[in-house]
């Protein structure tokens, strides 16, 4: 019930317009239920009273059936209108804060969280999850109320024409009401495992569809298809244990529900013998069963529906409790007039509490402006380093100083804000290529932005894509070559203009040519800023002022290349056999 009480923080907001929308819905189901008495009036009244000449029944009947069709074509089309355009409103209102809030959540979870969760799932509970939901507005608090009421008016009219009857008419309300409540008593359980399972369907199929080139350059599309058809048949066999499970509640309520008629019709016939109730009356209440019945049948299916939408709540609610590994402090500042001192005192890291340690005790000084490279063998730390610094991640212990002041007592957006990042693997948006690097600055002219282009040697590749600058590039930067893309990703940063700059191995994937123009950028780009560059191939960073070797966690060596080449330690050794291999 938890998260009924969390969901309802979200539709408080819309309760003027739930309670307006449930009586609009209250006369759109109470004009129906003239129709039995309409019966009742025109066979008792009209055509069985034999005191009124024919001429006199059918001046009566016309007038009581154009009331009729004017309460019906005229009174109740606006009334099914404005019950169905505010019910949806209010539910697609409620829906938007929901998604609006998750998006929120999902920009404030760390790398950490999106390391260890699929994409696909993460969508599968922002729009399936949250559009299962929709049903608890429609159904639990307006519909639910309607069929009620309906009711309720129901059984009021049945008691004013005949008490006995009416009562007969209720006599299977205990066995309804006992079946729901065992039926559908599991059934959150079970429409949570389907969810789960499909939202596993949802997120291994994200992973293909974006590694469909692997697929086939690799022709294993058959064992892709097994893979598939596992996880397909999980959720599968999820969802037929939840439909059979389903089906038996339809089938005990539907024949409690089918039984009711049957009762008052044999009652109600046996006192139209014993002339105790009239043919009009008797029929009437057969209608008034069908309408009494109806909303019970609705209630069933709303019980499905319900369960269905607390199961999705169960799960939407689940991942905005997942916590945030990065939070500004209590009483975080802004981060202001940047000077780029960066000073790594006992630094030990980890991903996970319980691995080993990736950096172990670092203590670095970097001035302010200075190029520092960080070389080394694949996984002995260099990039976890450097991710430290926007605080993608946070020390285990010791501290991080920015100008004298830990990086943590910053807010976490100003911080990230000082710092420009371009990574070997480049993340572009399907959008264009001006919407790409508007990602720095979204508020700079398009003057800035081709400014920031040329600087980063992409303009004349840029001016000769089909549609220059408007041209989309393509989920992730497809229809980009490794070089373009990564010239586009520096465009960004010179845009950003930050006071400290990461380059992850920026170049190490990329031919010659585009090696040579982005590294003519990235030299431009350095200029007057603290810059870390983390590098694979040694020849690209002999220019740094100073060369930091990490091994195993571990600063082994550091100085400038000339220092570190005359020491003929690990970087002398390392270098030359890359010169070897050259």
């Amino acid at each position: 019930m938890n998260s009924i009480k969390r969901y309802l923080t979200f539709v408080k907001p819309y309760w003027l317009q739930i309670i307006g929308t449930i009586m609009i819905g209250i006369l759109k189901f109470a004009i129906p239920l003239l129709i039995p008495l309409l019966i009742k009036f025109v066979v008792d009244d009209v055509i069985g009273n034999d005191l009124l000449e024919n001429e006199e029944k059918t001046k009566k009947l016309l007038i009581v059936m154009s009331v009729m069709i004017f309460i019906f074509t005229i009174v109740r089309p606006p009334i099914e209108y404005y019950r169905q355009y505010f019910a949806q409103w209010t539910a697609s209102k409620i829906l938007y804060d929901i998604r609006d809030r998750l998006y929120t959540h999902i920009q404030k979870l760390s790398f950490k969280y999106y390391a260890n969760a699929r994409a696909g799932e993460v969508i599968s509970r922002v729009i399936n999850d949250v559009e299962q939901t929709k049903s608890f507005v429609m159904t639990g608090l307006m519909n639910l109320w309607l069929d009620i009421a309906t009711i309720g008016i129901a059984v009021a009219i049945m008691f004013t024409m005949d008490v006995k009857l009416t009562i007969v008419s209720l006599l299977l309300f205990p066995f309804y009401a006992f079946s729901i409540r065992y039926f559908f008593g599991n059934l959150r359980k079970l429409t949570r495992e389907r969810s789960q399972a499909l939202a596993e369907v949802q997120g291994y199929l994200h992973e293909r569809v974006q590694g469909m080139p692997l697929i086939k350059s690799f022709a294993i599309e058959d064992y892709e298809q097994k893979q598939f058809d596992e996880q397909n048949s999980n959720f599968l066999q999820k969802a037929l244990k939840h439909t059979s499970w389903n089906a038996k509640a339809f089938a005990v309520v539907n024949t409690i529900t089918d039984i009711a008629p049957l009762l008052v019709i044999g009652y109600s016939a046996y006192q139209v013998i014993q002339n105790e109730l009239s043919v009009g009356t008797m029929i009437a209440f057969i209608a008034y069963i069908d309408k009494l019945y109806n909303p019970l049948r609705r209630l069933v299916n709303s019980s499905t529906t319900l369960t269905q939408s607390i199961a999705s709540m169960d799960r939407v609610f689940e991942f905005m409790d997942e916590k945030y590994d990065i939070q500004d402090a209590p009483h975080a500042i802004e981060c202001q007039n940047i000077k780029g001192h960066i000073k790594f005192e006992n630094v030990t890291f980890t991903y996970d509490q319980e691995e080993e340690l990736i950096l172990k005790d670092i203590s670095l000084d970097v001035k302010k402006g200075e190029t520092i490279a960080l070389v080394g063998m694949s996984g002995g730390g260099k990039s976890s380093l450097v991710s430290l610094i926007p605080r993608f991640y946070d020390v285990k212990s010791g501290r991080i100083l920015l100008d004298g002041t830990d990086i943590r007592k910053f807010k976490v957006r100003s911080l990230r804000d000082k710092v420009g990042i371009v990574l070997q693997d480049t993340i572009l948006f399907s959008e264009s290529v001006k919407t790409n690097i508007l990602l720095a600055k979204p508020d700079a002219t398009e003057e800035e932005v081709i400014e920031a282009a040329k600087a980063a040697n992409a303009h004349e590749f840029i001016m000769n894509l089909p549609n220059g600058y408007e041209t989309k590039v393509g989920e992730r930067g497809v229809k980009l070559s490794g070089g373009q893309k990564q010239r586009i990703a520096i465009a960004r940063v010179f845009l950003k203009n930050p006071p400290i700059l990461v380059f992850d191995e920026a170049t190490s994937a990329l031919d010659l040519e585009s090696e040579h123009f982005i590294q003519e950028a990235l030299e431009i780009l350095a200029k007057d800023r603290t810059t870390f560059i983390v590098a694979h191939r040694l020849s690209t960073i002999t220019h740094a002022d100073r060369i930091i070797l990490i091994e195993h966690g571990k600063i082994v060596e550091a100085g400038t290349h000339e220092q570190l080449m005359a020491k003929k330690g690990s970087y002398y050794k390392l270098f030359q056999v890359q010169q070897l291999e050259h």
